[in-house]
């Protein structure tokens, strides 16, 4: 089929964001093809937030007919790797290896965070609050805890939410954020992207970022 450009799909060759190298490429096209759906999976990387002077990043399996238009995705030598496109940038020169693990070094870094220019009111604003009150932070509850609107950038919809009571400090708190909530609130507001979490987990009564 013809792209857009007038050159046969097949035939486009189209930057890497991330390198992979041989060892990485190898375990990760042998974890894939352990998935029952095999090599009908792309290999999606994206940033879930920030920790001190580094990005947190989440790693999965996705089903490569499904993507939105809005994944980059790239061949490498047959596993394809699916990048957001708004994470296309912090992503661009890094790379994957495998040691005793996978390991992603990454030169970007993310930028300071500037509360005071995200918004606090608004239709996407007030979405947010209502899906934290009606659905999520009676969820959290049950755990002794709770999440709350620090704001939201307008421009790509990204959400900025700090946990408390039982999920600040908590091991399993960024999983609850990046998951979970960040799950919730993408099916439930038009408009959210994606989530980050802005808690100082140091803080809590079980610091696991000391």
């Amino acid at each position: 089929m013809p792209s857009p450009t007038g050159v046969p799909a097949d035939e486009l060759v189209l930057e890497d964001i991330v390198t992979l190298t041989d060892r990485a490429q190898t375990r990760l096209t042998e974890l894939r093809d352990e998935e029952p759906e095999g090599n009908t999976l792309g290999l999606r990387l994206s940033i879930n937030g920030s920790q001190g002077i580094d990005f947190v990043y989440d790693l999965e399996f996705v089903p490569l007919a499904t993507l939105p238009l809005s994944e980059q995705v790239r061949n490498h030598g047959g596993l394809r790797v699916v990048i957001p496109d708004n994470d296309v940038a912090n992503l661009q020169g890094a790379t994957l290896d495998f040691e005793d693990g996978l390991v992603l070094r990454n030169p970007n870094k993310p930028k300071p965070l500037d509360l005071d220019n995200l918004t606090t009111d608004g239709e996407l604003v007030d979405g947010v609050q209502a899906a934290l009150l009606g659905e999520i932070n009676p969820a959290l509850a049950s755990h002794g805890g709770y999440v709350e609107l620090v704001g939201v950038d307008e421009s790509d919809g990204t959400v900025y939410m700090r946990m408390g009571g039982g999920c600040q400090g908590c091991s399993m708190s960024r999983m609850t954020m990046m998951q979970g909530v960040q799950s919730m609130l993408r099916e439930s507001v038009d408009g959210v992207t994606r989530v980050l979490d802005v808690t100082d987990h140091a803080a809590g009564e079980n610091p696991y970022y000391s």
